[in-house]
């Protein structure tokens, strides 16, 4: 690490470490966790999971993407201290899939799923933020419920919802998210001076500059249940007594373990989807070992959960940001986690007077970003076979949870698939020969590779062959046919006589069945 790197790394740093701060805190929010752990996990990504990492550019935290499981894990396991013990069960895990070789994990799941993951994710995110941007509070949950009974008590209910909010919430939320949409704009990102400010540090400044201007208002002043609150320490052994420990004597319960597994695959696959998304960004075209990230990831996850932080992975916007402001090594990211670390243990007087609407504000667009409508339009135009996944996916994910999202796209996509090969399985080519009394011939030319998914195409085909004719089987083209589709073949051969069927096979040579395919190759 030269002197030239950190003068670009430093910089970087800072940069990162502004942006970082109010998305630990609004992860931390969204996931029902208390806010500490949200600064918790980004100080472990960046300083622990930086250090073991290989990745250049990639920058380590609490993320968006396991919001949804952080919250139902809390409310399902009853403590937080369980929680962790999922957290630290699923970073070992993680450290198992590295040793596994296991970093090619993330090729195994298609794009319309992982999409449609990340789009319910946003859906749900934007769904939770509004009784923060609004300043509804705790009740608005039994408002809204109330909604769903209907008629005069809907309406009654709904008057009192807009009755609850809170008007300064609301003006800070608008202005927030004003400056947020404001800042991705052309003018800004090409200002000088404008465009080196990341959008949320001026969003939380101004929020808590509105905060100090509301303070002398009846009607716009902000309730302390409104602001930021971290624990806030007197000296360094009451600092440390803040961490919180996972309850070992859990252990043994499976829904414990649930959790874990749950946590590592996501993780594992947000980690490797960002992983390559910065490399294809990375000016000097460098590769980050896959292996290496998920030990790194999960060493980060046991330690972020042993002192009572939130999950961590990779995370795209963060590592984004540091490669736009010039990072050239892996110290920007250690960096700006050693910034956390001192912010949270030197400042927390300032923390706690952001209010929350900002990082309602910040969370609103990052859950927008996760699903934006043109995606919706994109998977459309990539017809059905991506839409039906992609769509499935959302809506499993924003009605049940994540894993049942993910494994109903699962299923729907495996099912596109297995069509699409039953389709595909062969080439039937019909036509009538002059020859021998005008007989039907009919050609089957069968695929380069014809798999057991394919048998009952091909039993379709062969019994929807009418009597007399004269079929033709060309295995020619084929280097592998699967003992299932030989056995259908043989039975159809053994009964066409019965239906005076003539049927000739067209055998390959014997150097071409031997012959491996050039990709397999290439793949050992």
């Amino acid at each position: 690490m030269s002197l030239q790197h950190l003068k670009k790394d430093i910089p970087a740093s800072i940069v990162v470490f502004f942006v970082a701060l109010p998305l630990c805190l609004g992860v931390a929010l969204a996931s029902g966790a208390p806010l500490f752990s949200g600064l918790i996990a980004g100080i472990v990504g960046g300083i622990v999971v930086g250090g073991i990492s290989r990745s250049a550019l990639g920058v380590s935290g609490p993320a968006a993407g396991l919001t949804v499981i952080v919250l139902s894990a809390i409310e399902s396991l009853g403590a937080y201290e369980t929680f962790l013990l999922a957290v630290v069960l699923g970073g070992i895990l993680q450290v198992v899939l590295g040793a596994l070789r296991a970093g090619v994990l993330g090729y195994f799941f298609p794009t319309s799923v992982i999409n449609g993951m990340l789009t319910g994710i946003g859906l749900i995110i934007i769904l939770k933020q509004i009784p923060y941007a609004f300043g509804l509070g705790d009740n608005a949950t039994g408002d809204i419920a109330m909604m769903e009974s209907g008629g005069a008590a809907a309406a009654t209910s709904l008057s009192g919802l807009f009755a609850m909010v809170h008007p300064g919430v609301l003006l800070i939320s608008l202005i927030s998210l004003a400056i947020l949409i404001g800042w991705e704009s052309r003018a800004i990102k090409q200002n000088r001076w404008l465009g080196m400010l990341p959008g949320p540090v001026v969003a939380v400044s101004v929020a808590v500059l509105l905060h100090f201007a509301f303070a002398g208002s009846d009607s716009l002043a902000l309730l302390q249940s409104q602001l930021v609150s971290v624990p806030v320490a007197s000296g360094f052994g009451e600092f440390v007594s803040l961490f919180t420990l996972p309850d070992f004597s859990q252990i043994t319960n499976s829904a414990v373990w649930t959790v874990a597994i749950t946590i590592a695959v996501v993780a594992s696959l947000e980690t490797l989807l960002s992983v390559e998304a910065i490399d294809k960004m990375d000016p000097q075209k460098r590769t980050t070992p896959t292996n290496r990230e998920l030990v790194a990831q999960g060493v980060g996850n046991s330690v972020s959960g042993l002192i009572g932080g939130l999950p961590v992975t990779q995370v795209i916007v963060r590592s984004s940001v540091n490669l736009q402001t010039g990072a050239q090594s892996k110290a920007s990211t250690m960096i700006h986690g050693g910034l956390l670390l001192v912010c949270v243990a030197t400042l927390p007087h300032w923390l706690n007077v952001i209010p929350l609407g900002v990082l309602a504000a910040v969370l609103l667009v990052t859950g927008y970003k996760l699903a934006k409508p043109a995606l919706f339009r994109k998977m459309w135009d990539c017809g059905l076979e991506q839409f039906l996944p992609f769509i499935v996916t959302v809506s499993a994910v924003v009605l049940t949870d994540l894993l049942t999202g993910v494994g109903l796209g699962m299923a729907i996509a495996i099912l596109a698939l297995l069509q699409r090969n039953y389709r595909n399985s062969h080439f039937l080519h019909r036509r009538e020969s002059t020859e021998q009394n005008n007989r039907l011939l009919v050609t089957l030319r069968l695929a380069e590779e014809v798999t057991f998914l394919n048998k009952g195409a091909i039993r379709k085909e062969l019994s929807e062959i009418p009597d007399h004719a004269h079929v033709v089987i060309d295995k020619r083209g084929s280097v592998y046919i699967n003992y299932d589709v030989e056995e259908a073949l043989a039975d159809f051969i053994s009964t066409a006589e019965t239906r005076g069927i003539a049927v000739d096979i067209l055998e390959p040579e014997p150097e071409t069945r031997a012959q491996p395919r050039s990709d397999m190759l290439v793949a050992a």
